[in-house]
């Protein structure tokens, strides 16, 4: 059952492809390319062709960009340099990662650890496609390496050290975030005010649809092609994690690809979490957070961040949202 939302603070971006439509002083555009391994996906509105063109041109050369130095899959990308050599001593980093890397630390903290980018140590060893997961002995060695305050940054060299062998970062959905986000700095320095940019489950809305909100629809985790939420929105971030993205089955187990760092096993509370906050690197911090933390700590820390919302399907089906998207709050039944 679908269930609409109303939020007069926020509003956000249809997923379906569209046509571009003339319309008398300009026209929506789109185009879309496989970057990071996700769909990257951009629509604007422009005055002319040529405008629109080089507005999305210069937002897929930002996206190649930053996979280019933060894929953990490509051996030459800084990321990869620095899961390499940090255990060895100090690498100089650019002020992006590093400032990234400082930002996921930050949510670790907020979080109380239930964010983590060092959760790669135990999250290397499944291989979703082979159906592959590391034995409870190889989750636990793996363990010693995962936590966040063995990253070790000096600001003044402007490097990162790992404080011991076997760590490894992966920064995920949160260099979505960032790519969405500065994708979406271009647009407004091109002038473009109309505007939705998603790379997977991270998006951002910039204004309206010329008169009326975008609409973002949150899936339904175990019915392909249903949705359980439709949340019209505009100029706000939108992060999903679900376990429907990367997983097997085992038995009765569901082994997805969202990590609990503290565990090294996937949970099995929470089958999705959408986040809305002013920025992509909150938004997708949250939903890995919210996800580890469950229903209610996790609407708990929600609550406690102004402007950030969030819908929650739990391991029932059932859907819970924060106070606001409802007026006088609430839960709903999906």
């Amino acid at each position: 059952m679908s269930l609409g939302l109303s939020n007069v603070g926020h509003r956000a971006g249809p997923l379906s492809r569209r046509r571009d439509r003339a319309v008398a002083g300009g026209a929506w555009y789109s185009r879309q390319e496989a970057i990071m391994g996700t769909p990257v996906r951009v629509e604007l509105w422009s005055e002319t062709r040529a405008a629109a063109e080089a507005a999305m041109a210069a937002v897929m050369a930002e996206m190649h960009r930053i996979d280019r130095a933060m894929s953990p899959h490509k051996a030459d990308s800084e990321l990869s340099r620095l899961n390499r050599d940090a255990a060895n001593g100090p690498v100089p980093v650019s002020d992006e990662l590093y400032e990234l890397i400082a930002r996921s630390m930050a949510f670790s903290e907020l979080s109380g650890g239930a964010f983590d980018i060092t959760y790669a140590a135990v999250g290397h060893l499944y291989d979703y496609r082979r159906r592959v997961r590391p034995t409870e002995e190889a989750v636990e060695q793996a363990r010693a390496a995962v936590g966040y305050r063995h990253l070790l940054l000096d600001p003044h060299s402007r490097s990162v050290r790992f404080a011991r062998a076997g760590v490894r970062i992966d920064l995920g959905g949160f260099a979505k975030g960032h790519a969405v986000d500065k994708s979406i700095a271009i647009l407004k320095a091109a002038g473009i005010r109309h505007a939705m940019v998603s790379a997977g489950g991270d998006s951002h809305v910039l204004g309206d649809r010329r008169g009326r909100p975008w609409t973002i629809a949150v899936r339904d985790p175990r019915r392909p092609g249903e949705v359980v939420a439709v949340l019209p929105l505009e100029d706000v971030s939108i992060s999903t994690s679900g376990d429907y993205e990367r997983f097997f089955e085992h038995g009765q187990v569901r082994f997805h690809h969202l990590i609990d760092p503290r565990t090294g096993r996937s949970p099995s509370s929470v089958r999705s979490v959408t986040i809305l906050a002013p920025d992509g690197l909150t938004s997708e911090g949250l939903s890995k957070s919210v996800f580890m933390l469950g229903v209610e700590q996790g609407l708990q820390l929600v609550e406690s961040m102004p402007g950030v919302d969030a819908v929650v399907v739990d391991a029932d089906g059932v859907l819970h949202s924060s106070s606001g998207l409802l007026p006088g709050g609430g839960t709903p039944q999906p």
